[in-house]
């Protein structure tokens, strides 16, 4: 049966000589894979590859029965094609940071409008936002994980859990007060950190996903990022 629905791109890997499976976030069926045929074709008049770049926004029409692991796409296009997070170093290492940290963690194969729309506005806030888009990466880790049932409700929380956990992880005041600002505020909102504390803060967020997810594994795009904006 077809659908219409929103999607978000994540990744996608080759498949036979021509064609890729994608993974996408939906906002009616939560993540789902997606076989496209001959898009890697050089015989393709059309460079639908790139619809499935990272955090590309979608518009898709689709085959879904819920007894399968591999869908089909009718239709597809972006309604709202990136002019920033391409070609952007600092946009594109958020966003290919940010994609990873999402493929390792959602995992739900079922509507979640809320998540849908918290990942929907932040893509659009970091494709927009002209200056003071440093801490995105951390604000986003921090309230994602609100969404996938194991955020902290302050500072204190999140560091209480890094140290019953031995991660070493030492917050000065500026720190702290940057974490609530992030759990309380919009993701938009500036606040001040610099280089170190932002890596500091980095490493400690990444080692809190750990603690909630034993699989999450090596996080290839961690090394650039933390070169880029630290």
């Amino acid at each position: 049966m077809l659908h219409k629905t929103q999607g978000i791109a994540l990744s996608y890997i080759r498949y036979r000589e021509s064609s890729i499976i994608a993974r996408v976030y939906t906002e009616a069926f939560g993540l789902q894979s997606y076989i496209i045929n001959g898009v890697r074709s050089a015989k393709s008049k059309t460079n639908r590859i790139a619809l499935f770049q990272p955090l590309t926004l979608l518009d898709m029409v689709v085959y879904y029965k819920e007894d399968r692991d591999l869908h089909r796409i009718s239709e597809v296009k972006t309604p709202y094609p990136f002019q920033h997070i391409p070609f952007e170093v600092a946009k594109s290492s958020i966003a290919l940071f940010v994609t990873e940290m999402l493929t390792k963690t959602l995992k739900e194969e079922a509507s979640n409008p809320a998540l849908f729309r918290f990942l929907l506005t932040s893509i659009v806030y970091l494709e927009e936002a002209t200056e003071q888009y440093e801490n995105f990466h951390l604000a986003f880790l921090l309230q994602l994980a609100s969404f996938l049932g194991f955020g902290p409700e302050s500072a204190g929380e999140f560091e209480a859990q890094l140290r019953e956990h031995s991660v070493p992880f030492l917050a000065d005041d500026t720190m702290s007060e940057a974490v609530n600002t992030f759990l309380s505020t919009p993701i938009h909102t500036p606040v001040r950190l610099n280089r170190a504390q932002r890596a500091d803060l980095l490493d400690g967020l990444v080692a809190y996903y750990r603690i909630h997810f034993d699989n999450l594994g090596e996080v290839k795009s961690l090394a650039v990022l933390r070169e880029v904006l630290g």
